[in-house]
């Protein structure tokens, strides 16, 4: 039976309520009907709003239960938290009210998956400033889920699936292979001047060995080639331009090799980054943000998912934020929601073995 998949709405102020509708509306949502059974959690009179405003002809229902999805009626399904004021909303700007109710819809579906009334969970983004301004000092998703379902350790790692027009120029092996870049952050998000005080030998540690763990458990890879960058410039070039390569992301390094994992580094990171793109490297851990979500986006916008690791459920979400700049006029590109349904639907039954 097709496992069935939580989306939650995001920021209602944002294009998750866009998006979700134009993936699960004709003709886009045949691609998800044949894999998922999906159930959207947040306001279905919002949902209704937006459909009328896309002139889409999707049939929206209430189900009280997800197990209700299994009727193989067309449409889409909605647990609806009747937590929007649709005459106080402005599209395209954060405020409280906006992050209260992308929180509520969250708890909501983490509840369901540490039921396992629900396979996986897709997040459609939030704001984090919406968050913020509603008494929710997460710096994201990633906190949040972790928080909510009691994880002590999770990771972000980002999976590109590159796109065809420049699956050319990999190797052969890789060619050979589901082209993907995955990048796996040992730090996510905080000020690149709190960064050398933020980055442990611990932290490097633990994200190296969630590292090993998806690459067993998600892409099946049992002796996944992993790969480290450094910090500075040339990975300090031997201490040159910082100190951090050889005093905490080496070691890190050296431990987790003494515990049986196959890393090595610490490497520059852009000629890392290339080399696994070319195939060399299964995944790479990468030290901060930009440094894995710059070469993620230029490569595979649009076709890149995100990936909550070390949670007791499957969570993805789109590569992309709540683009207030164009919330509201329809042009919303429902791609990379559409591949984080698809990694999550591939993921949540590679869990089950």
């Amino acid at each position: 039976m097709k496992p069935v998949i939580a989306i939650t709405m995001g920021d209602p102020a944002g294009i998750g309520p866009e998006i979700i509708i134009k993936a699960l509306s004709k003709p886009l949502v045949n691609r998800i009907e044949r894999i998922a059974r999906p159930v959207v959690i947040g306001d279905r009179g919002l949902l209704e709003q937006t459909a009328r405003r896309l002139k889409s002809s999707c049939e929206i229902r209430t189900l009280l239960d997800p197990e209700a999805v299994r009727s193989p009626k067309t449409g889409l399904s909605v647990i609806d938290l009747k937590n929007i004021n649709l005459s106080d909303r402005v599209i395209g700007h954060p405020d409280a009210a906006g992050g209260q109710a992308a929180v509520e819809a969250i708890r909501k579906a983490v509840e369901l998956a540490l039921a396992r009334r629900v396979a996986a969970i897709v997040t459609a983004p939030i704001s984090k400033e919406a968050l913020h301004t509603a008494g929710y000092p997460y710096p994201g998703h990633t906190e949040l889920l972790a928080e909510l379902s009691r994880t002590k350790e999770v990771g972000m790692l980002m999976v590109a699936n590159l796109p065809k027009t420049i699956r050319p120029r990999l190797t052969p092996r890789a060619s050979r292979l589901a082209p993907q870049l995955r990048i796996l952050l040992a730090t996510t998000h905080l000020a690149l001047r709190d960064l050398p005080d933020r980055l442990t030998r611990e932290c490097v540690r633990t994200a190296i060995r969630l590292a090993h763990e998806a690459a067993r458990r998600y892409f099946g890879l049992r002796r996944a080639r992993l790969a480290v960058t450094g910090l500075n410039p040339h990975a300090g070039e031997g201490g040159l331009f910082g100190r951090e390569e050889n005093e905490i992301i080496r070691p890190a390094i050296e431990q987790a090799r003494r515990h049986g994992i196959p890393v090595t580094g610490p490497f520059p990171a852009d000629s890392l980054i290339r080399q696994a793109f070319e195939g060399k490297y299964d995944l790479v851990v990468a030290m901060y943000h930009d440094q894995a979500l710059i070469p993620i986006k230029l490569l595979g916008f649009g076709h890149a998912v995100n990936v909550t690791v070390g949670l007791p459920f499957v969570r993805t979400s789109p590569d992309h934020g709540t683009a207030y700049d164009i919330a509201g006029k329809g042009i919303a590109d429902p791609s990379s929601l559409i591949e984080a349904i698809r990694l999550a639907v591939n993921f949540s039954a590679k869990k089950k073995l």
